[in-house]
């Protein structure tokens, strides 16, 4: 099995519902998100995915979000924002492009958000 990892970085402001804490009010982060795709074949130039092309299929995603409230945001208008919600919503969304581009050979292993430089919240299946 082979795995490649990018990591790329946004701003967004979010708040907590159902929450007692800081967190309840407006507050911002500067988010870091990491995937890391998984598969057992390598392409016919010896990669499993090249870097720019997972760059790629994450800028869509970072761009939609970034400097922007997510709670205003599909689905955050109802979904809690939380670095849990946000680790899924990025797995969810590059796992359709990704599926799309290689076929199936390639899928995402997880997904990983730092709301702090000390805080993550990872989602995988």
């Amino acid at each position: 099995m082979y795995e490649v990892t990018v990591e790329a970085g946004f701003s967004s402001g979010h708040y907590l519902r159902n929450y007692r804490g800081k967190c309840e009010n407006p507050h911002g982060h500067n988010y870091k998100v990491r995937v890391t795709l998984a598969g057992a074949a390598l392409d016919d130039s010896g990669l499993l995915l090249d870097f720019k092309l997972l760059k790629q299929v994450m800028r869509p995603v970072i761009d939609r979000i970034d400097h922007q409230m997510l709670n205003d945001l599909e689905p955050f208008i109802e979904l809690n924002p939380s670095a849990e919600n946000i680790a899924k919503y990025f797995y969810d969304q590059t796992s359709d492009q990704l599926a799309l581009m290689t076929a199936g050979r390639v899928r995402i292993k997880d997904c990983t958000i730092w709301e702090t430089d000390t805080t993550t919240a990872t989602y995988y299946e």
